[in-house]
């Protein structure tokens, strides 16, 4: 049975389904090896962690979550990451000792959060840019053949509605495509 991964879109790559590691980058210029199962970059600390941990527990194949690069100044969204895995949330769904301006996980549940913190194995390369260090460290985390973690855990699921079309007679016969975002996805004649 094939399984849908990575059920929060977002600015992302996916490589191998199976590999074990997925990689966050923080202000890096790096393009992980083609073994890794995900990588992107992160940028804030909200609703960018929530979709990292959403889309990394939907592949129950994921046991390394690499965090590299540059932290974002004022979101501080590399080291609230390391926080959340660390320390979790409290009552009011605030990550717990996260330096972050608005360190706040209001979308997900607190399963999905835990189940985060138990799959998970954090690499903390924070302020690490050199690409040989990460490539070895990624390769170490692989060699370690961690097995797979159970079925997939699939947190949030966002579905698109059916498209509109707007058709307008001002625009000389062109017809607007408008997909689930609000943004225009095909602008034709």
């Amino acid at each position: 049975m094939e399984h849908e991964y990575y059920p929060w879109g977002g600015d992302f790559t996916a490589c191998t389904p199976n590999g074990s590691v997925a990689v966050v980058l923080l202000n890096v210029a790096y393009a992980p090896p083609e073994s890794v199962a995900i990588y992107g970059p992160l940028k804030t600390e909200n609703i960018g962690i929530e979709k990292i941990v959403a889309n990394v527990i939907s592949n129950p194949h994921i046991r390394f979550l690499v965090v590299c690069g540059k932290d974002i100044r004022g979101h501080r969204s590399g080291k609230s990451l390391l926080a959340l895995h660390e320390h979790g949330i409290d009552e009011q769904h605030r990550i717990i000792n996260a330096p972050g301006a608005i360190p706040y996980i209001e979308n997900l549940h607190e399963d999905a959060i835990q189940r985060f913190r138990d799959q998970i194995t954090m690499v903390d390369l924070l302020d690490i840019i050199d690409t040989q260090t990460l490539d070895q460290e990624i390769q170490r985390c692989e060699a370690s053949r961690s097995p797979s973690f159970g079925e997939p855990f699939i947190a949030i699921r966002i579905t698109p509605q059916q498209e509109i079309q707007l058709d307008d007679a001002r625009a000389l016969h062109s017809r607007i495509v408008v997909n689930y975002m609000g943004k225009i996805k095909k602008r034709g004649t």
